[in-house]
């Protein structure tokens, strides 16, 4: 038996692809704005560190004062759940803000709002 049922015109993957193209770079550039703006506002050499992957996090290790071979222990299953935790608990303590924003971190869209807070507050 044959279904009735329209083909998907390849134009709306190709819009669907762009649009999801734009929505993450949106992102990458406002995650990589925050960071390299919290490494300015802490005195943290290379902010530009910020731009590039694998980079960032060792920028990020930088500003919650964390040992550089925590990097390994990003690239570990469910162990960078809690390493990150940690890490933005230290960027927290950094910028002088209560550690416990760095546990925020997993509630998903609180994970885009404190980025920001902590970059562009005083």
């Amino acid at each position: 038996m044959e279904g009735n049922y329209q083909q998907v015109p390849p134009a709306f993957f190709a819009i669907y692809g762009v649009v999801w193209f734009i929505i993450v770079v949106a992102f990458y550039v406002y995650f990589a704005l925050c960071l390299q703006t919290m490494a300015k506002k802490t005195n943290t050499a290379n902010a530009w560190f910020a731009w590039v992957p694998i980079l960032n996090v060792f920028l990020m290790l930088a500003i919650a004062n964390k040992p550089l071979w925590w990097l390994i222990l990003f690239l570990i299953p469910l162990v960078n759940v809690v390493i990150s935790i940690i890490v933005w608990m230290g960027i927290a303590e950094a910028r002088n803000k209560p550690n416990w924003l760095g546990i925020l971190m997993i509630v998903p869209v609180v994970s885009i709002i404190i980025p920001g807070y902590l970059a562009f507050s005083d």
